[in-house]
């Protein structure tokens, strides 16, 4: 894993907890999980293809 997945896979991380803390603070809201959905597809074909 190079640097830069590493880095996005922290980035995934921080931002589920920010969408989970901010569905329990707030209520949920899907653009929000949509978003993360989306970072979290990013970083995994990051890490599949190795190319980064």
């Amino acid at each position: 894993m190079t640097g830069s997945v590493k880095a996005m896979a922290v980035t995934t991380f921080v931002a589920l907890v920010a969408v989970a803390t901010y569905s329990v603070a707030l209520g949920s809201n899907g653009w929000l999980w949509f978003g993360w959905v989306v970072l979290g597809l990013i970083t995994i074909g990051m890490a599949a293809s190795g190319n980064v």
